[in-house]
């Protein structure tokens, strides 16, 4: 018998993508899963939609008391709890797996038990399914150092990982104080727990629309990231180069939203605090050797 695998999807209004997302899931190559949608007080219909997919019975649908809006991570928690697989993998409501996500990395982590996670490729699409880019880039090599994932959160997340529940056990429930980066948090907590491995390929494709992240989530996602930082620093023994070059980068992204939103002197501020913090890679930035993603 394979081993179960628990798929989640946190839903709020997605009635555009969620019928992708959702038979992308449930035409997996690997036959043995559990698939829970947790509908996050959708309004716009695609509460309705998901109900038309009752009839499997790989499928639930969760939601939470009253049916109200609760945010991603409170939505994952309950899924969380509900999952009965040996392994989890999480498929955001506009993203779609590639038809052997499961079947790759399941039969990864079966032939090597010490790995906690495993990641794949993200191919990026527009709003029209067109391919758009590959994160992480070919070639891309882990080294399982929880520094490198700290200071670059590389990975394409979170459709592009498949996690042991024991791991996620361990590593507790999503933060439900962040309402974003709780991803970037999550897999950091991840990364301390048990090694990780990189095995290449496209394993899913994630939407890049209208409806991304606006610069008030921005500005919430780099604020938020200080915060993640503190709790990394006092959880686990990151090199100090590793917490001075992260603390410049969120400067330096703070700056970033700042400049747009025309707060010069507090972009300048910040482009000071970054160039203080890493004065190198600020250098690469302005002398264009590195993009300023």
């Amino acid at each position: 018998m394979r081993s179960l695998v628990t798929v989640l999807t946190p839903a709020y209004n997605r009635r555009d993508y969620i019928r992708e997302a959702v038979e992308s899931v449930l035409n997996q190559s690997y036959p043995n899963f559990e698939y829970i949608v947790i509908d996050d007080g959708s309004v716009d219909g695609t509460y309705q939609i998901l109900q038309e997919y009752d009839f499997d019975s790989r499928f639930q649908l969760l939601s939470h008391p009253g049916k109200v809006n609760r945010g991603q991570s409170a939505s994952l928690n309950i899924g969380l709890k509900a999952a009965k697989g040996k392994y989890v993998a999480i498929l955001d409501s506009d993203d779609v797996f590639h038809a052997d996500k499961l079947l790759k990395q399941v039969d990864f982590l079966e032939k090597n038990p010490n790995v906690g996670m495993v990641y794949g490729q993200g191919m990026a699409i527009d709003e029209s399914g067109h391919e758009l880019f590959l994160i992480p880039s070919d070639g891309h090599v882990e080294d399982s150092d929880p520094n490198k994932l700290l200071l670059d959160c590389y990975m394409a997340l979170p459709g592009g990982a498949l996690v042991r529940k024991s791991v996620f056990d361990q590593a507790g429930f999503f933060e439900e104080a962040f309402r974003a980066s709780q991803d970037h948090d999550m897999v950091i907590r991840i990364a301390e727990i048990a090694p990780f491995a990189f095995l290449p390929g496209t394993v899913f494709y994630y939407r890049k629309h209208s409806e991304s992240i606006s610069q008030q989530g921005l500005e919430r996602r780099w604020k938020v990231g200080f915060e993640i930082l503190a709790r990394a620093k006092s959880r686990f023994p990151y090199q100090s180069s590793t917490i001075r070059k992260r603390e410049a980068l969120l400067h330096f992204r703070l700056g970033q939203v700042r400049w747009f939103q025309r707060r010069f002197l507090s972009a300048l501020w910040h482009f000071i605090r970054a160039g203080l913090g890493d004065p190198k890679r600020s250098m690469a930035v302005i002398l264009g050797f590195e993009k300023a993603r």
